[in-house]
C-alpha cells in the first residue's frame, strides 16, 4: 500500500480539497498517497450535499488519494469504516474515550459533532481506480455558525491550541494503519472495532423516515453498512433511508 501523506501538499486556499484532489487525479497529477491539506476551504463538501463550514486556518481540512481496498465500486463500506476508525483513533488520542463514531462516518465527542468524512470515487470502465478520503475535523475553532446544531472542537475539549497541519500528517498515519489492517486482515475485525466505537449503541434514539418519526434501540452496523435498529424486531436501514433526529 502507498504511504499516505507522501507527498503532503499544503494549499493556502481552495474551493474544496475533495474537488481539487479529484481534478488532480483526472489530470494524472496525483498518485496514490497524495494528501491535500487546506488552510482555508471556501466550498467545503459534506454528506448529502451539505456544506462544511470552517474558519480559515483553524481546522483540519484534508483529502487523501488512495487505492480502493478492492475493485468493486459497489462495496464501499469497508473503506468508509476504516476511514472512520482512523479518525476515531486520532481524535481519541487527544480527546479521550468519550469519542465515538456516529453512523455512518461522523466523528462525535459526547453528543457533539467534531468532524465528518466524505469519500468520493474515481471509476473508469466499471473499475474503481481511486478513492478520495475527505476529512474535516474541528481543531481550534470555538465560534460556529448558528445553523450547525451541535459542534465541538478539540480546543473546546482540551483548552489547548494545535497546529492543524501537523495533526493532518498524524491523521495520514492513522489512515494508513487502518487501511493496512483492512488489506491484510480483512473486514471482520475492523467491523467489530467500528461497532464497539458506535455512537448511541444499545441506547434508544429517535429517527425519521418517509413514514414519520420513530424510536428504536441502536444495535450495530452490518457488514453492508446498514444501521440495525431494534423496534418490535431488528430492522436494517441504508444510509439515506433515515434521518437521525439530533438531540434525541
Amino acid at each position: 500500500m502507498a504511504k499516505l501523506g507522501n507527498p503532503f501538499i499544503e494549499l493556502l486556499s481552495v474551493g474544496s480539497t475533495n474537488i481539487y484532489a479529484m481534478e488532480q487525479v483526472h489530470a494524472r497529477l496525483a498518485t496514490p498517497g497524495t494528501a491535500y491539506f487546506a488552510f482555508e476551504q471556501q466550498q467545503g463538501k459534506g454528506q448529502r450535499n451539505k456544506q462544511w463550514l470552517s474558519e480559515p486556518g483553524q481546522n483540519l481540512i484534508l483529502s487523501v488519494v488512495t487505492l480502493p481496498p478492492q475493485p468493486d465500486p459497489g462495496i464501499i463500506f469497508p473503506l468508509s469504516a476504516a476511514s472512520a476508525l482512523a479518525c476515531f483513533d486520532f481524535f481519541t488520542g487527544y480527546a479521550g474515550d468519550e469519542t465515538a463514531i456516529k453512523w455512518p462516518n461522523d466523528l462525535y465527542w459526547r453528543d457533539r459533532k467534531a468532524g465528518g468524512i466524505l469519500i468520493e470515487n474515481v471509476i473508469r470502465g466499471g473499475i474503481w481506480e481511486f478513492a478520495i478520503i475527505g476529512v474535516g475535523i474541528n481543531i481550534n475553532q470555538t465560534s460556529f455558525d448558528p445553523s450547525i446544531p451541535n459542534p465541538v472542537s478539540l480546543k473546546q475539549i482540551t483548552g489547548k491550541d494545535f497546529t492543524a497541519s501537523l495533526l493532518a500528517r498524524e491523521l495520514c498515519s492513522c489512515l494508513e494503519k487502518r487501511l493496512d489492517q483492512l488489506d491484510k486482515r480483512g473486514f471482520t475485525s475492523l467491523l467489530a472495532e467500528y461497532n464497539k466505537a458506535l455512537y448511541g449503541r444499545d441506547s434508544i434514539r429517535k429517527f425519521k423516515n418517509a413514514e414519520g418519526v420513530f424510536e428504536g434501540k441502536i444495535k450495530s452496523v452490518s457488514a453492508e453498512g446498514e444501521l440495525i435498529i431494534h423496534q418490535d424486531i431488528d430492522r436494517s436501514y441504508r444510509f439515506g433511508e433515515i434521518e437521525w433526529l439530533i438531540g434525541y
